[in-house]
């Protein structure tokens, strides 16, 4: 995939794969704290709807994804290697320089017109977070989740970011009309961790006060614990305390899920892991040397640990076909009388 393939622009890098100077792409920076070092590229998308290959994991066909590269800056991120496909570097590149699809709701409210379309399940926030920082600016998911909402178009999204909160009353109005899905990514609660492995993220107590207000305005939320990462956040003290402060947060369940390290993700966080832990370098070669995925023994008990967690503290894993629809209102009652009503048969 090139540069190319994200724009609605014939000329658009016929033969140049290089980034920079494309008609189709415009370059900007903001003077401002939260864009400090960080350079966004505006593209015109040609398709915004994305399918899933057929021998992906993933429990859903089809994805929307209006922003490439993350401010969040994961340092485990598995879509760090997409930003390869268009040269660009994987590791502070992939934090810093963020590709808007500024055309995202337009196009999407067209494709979902079309005949060709069934109306599948659309998950968002499966790549990168359609809630990071930027989403502050550019505001392209009001009209991704409005053009959703016109056609009752079910949909998911996974975030990490409390500007969800943003379009609660859009959710609410969507959530009358279709089936919305939403989960938020809390993979443990230690402060010290979080500030190294997930530096531009909100701390995990703001994502939870996320899960609190949509549980308290009727939207079921539940939590993706992911990831669960080996020696640092695996150990039964740890656990505990992260499952706890999800039940406590109203969330309708939690589901673990232990880091995986493919290529470009693997690269960025053994270098992170040498920095801050290197006692625990052998370790993960050893625990992931057989691929991007820890041994299926390792996997079963962070997941028997955690559910069993979840039984205690009265909440449990996500299932297909749960429902994440708001709780239809209470029909209206009518208002009392003010005066003696005579009654009648007829």
């Amino acid at each position: 995939m090139r540069w190319e393939n994200l724009t609605d622009s014939d000329h658009a890098r016929a033969t140049d794969p290089a980034l920079f100077g494309a008609e189709a792409v415009t370059t900007r920076t903001f003077d401002a704290p939260e864009f400090r070092g960080i350079t966004f590229h505006e593209v015109r998308a040609r398709s915004i709807l994305n399918r899933v290959p057929g021998a992906s994991r993933m429990p859903f066909e089809w994805t929307v994804n209006p922003y490439r590269g993350c401010t969040h800056a994961c340092v485990y991120c598995f879509a760090r290697k997409t930003h390869s496909y268009l040269d660009l570097d994987t590791g502070l590149g992939f934090d810093s320089q963020i590709v808007v699809k500024v055309n995202a709701p337009e196009l999407l409210r067209r494709q979902l017109a079309s005949r060709r379309w069934q109306g599948e399940h659309v998950a968002m926030g499966t790549n990168v977070d359609c809630y990071q920082r930027a989403e502050g600016r550019y505001r392209l998911m009001p009209g991704i989740i409005t053009a959703l909402t016109e056609r009752a178009n079910p949909f998911s999204i996974l975030t990490k970011g409390t500007l969800i909160l943003r379009d609660l009353d859009l959710l609410t109005r969507a959530a009358e009309v279709t089936d919305v899905g939403i989960s938020v990514s809390v993979g443990f609660m230690d402060a010290d961790l979080w500030r190294t492995v997930e530096p531009g993220t909100p701390a995990p107590e703001r994502r939870l006060d996320v899960v609190r207000t949509l549980t308290g305005h009727g939207i079921g939320c539940g939590v993706l614990m992911a990831p669960v990462i080996p020696f640092l956040g695996d150990d039964p003290g740890r656990l505990r305390a992260t499952v706890r402060a999800i039940a406590a947060a109203g969330a309708t369940s939690v589901t673990p899920l232990v880091l995986h390290l493919r290529p470009g993700a693997r690269e960025w966080f053994m270098t992170w892991l040498a920095r801050h832990h290197p006692h625990l370098v052998r370790r993960y070669e050893r625990l992931y040397a057989e691929g991007a995925y820890a041994p299926r023994w390792y996997q079963r008990r962070v997941t028997r640990q955690v559910h069993e967690l979840a039984r205690e503290y009265g909440i449990g894993p996500a299932r297909p076909g749960m429902p994440r629809r708001i709780a239809p209102p209470p029909p209206a009652r009518s208002p009392a009388p003010t005066e003696p009503v005579q009654l009648s048969l007829i």
